[in-house]
């Protein structure tokens, strides 16, 4: 089972993930892409949130 350590780095991975996806839909002006993977922004930026981890240096999209 994995501790704590482990699941705030693979969420903050995800989260590093999905914004990189996010900035190259907003590019390519992907709107529907952008909207789906936003979903998934606001899920791991609750998941992030919830375990304490501040978001002021790592959120570059900051919806």
């Amino acid at each position: 089972m994995p501790n704590s350590a482990e699941i705030v780095e693979r969420t903050v991975f995800g989260f590093q993930k999905i914004q990189a996806h996010m900035k190259t839909a907003k590019k390519e002006n992907a709107i529907e892409t952008y909207e789906g993977l936003k979903k998934d922004y606001w899920s791991l930026k609750a998941v992030l949130t919830s375990l304490g981890v501040n978001l002021t240096d790592i959120d570059e999209i900051k919806e």
